[in-house]
């Protein structure tokens, strides 16, 4: 086999980091053009999951980590937490939006008000 010969003219750069910024480049035009609607249905996502998780684990006396079999498909990224003290269950969808349900008397689970 014959070797290659040296190749002549400046070194070669490598393209991967270039790319690597176009394609992050273009997510986060993406990202930023459907903002409202990821916004959106991630703040339904946590409103949601909190008020059936708050229900389920007060009303319906069973342990948060049973309740969170009750999540609707593509929902996974919700996470839940509990505050025995007051009652009530918070949802989070990372980096985007939590929110907190709340039983009370007479009322069941109860969403706290939104701010914004």
């Amino acid at each position: 086999m014959a070797k290659s010969p040296p190749r002549k003219g400046p070194p070669r750069r490598r393209r991967w980091p270039l790319a690597l910024a176009v394609v992050a480049l273009i997510a986060a035009g993406f990202a930023w053009y459907f903002r409202a609607p990821i916004t959106g249905y991630s703040q339904t996502a946590a409103a949601y999951s909190a008020r059936v998780a708050c229900s389920c684990r007060y009303l319906g006396g069973r342990s948060l980590e049973d309740c969170e079999k009750d999540k609707l498909a593509g929902m996974e990224l919700v996470i839940l937490s509990e505050d025995t003290e007051a009652k009530s269950v918070t949802a989070r969808f990372p980096l985007l939006a939590n929110e907190t349900a709340t039983l009370r008397d007479g009322y069941g689970c109860v969403l706290e008000p939104w701010e914004g």
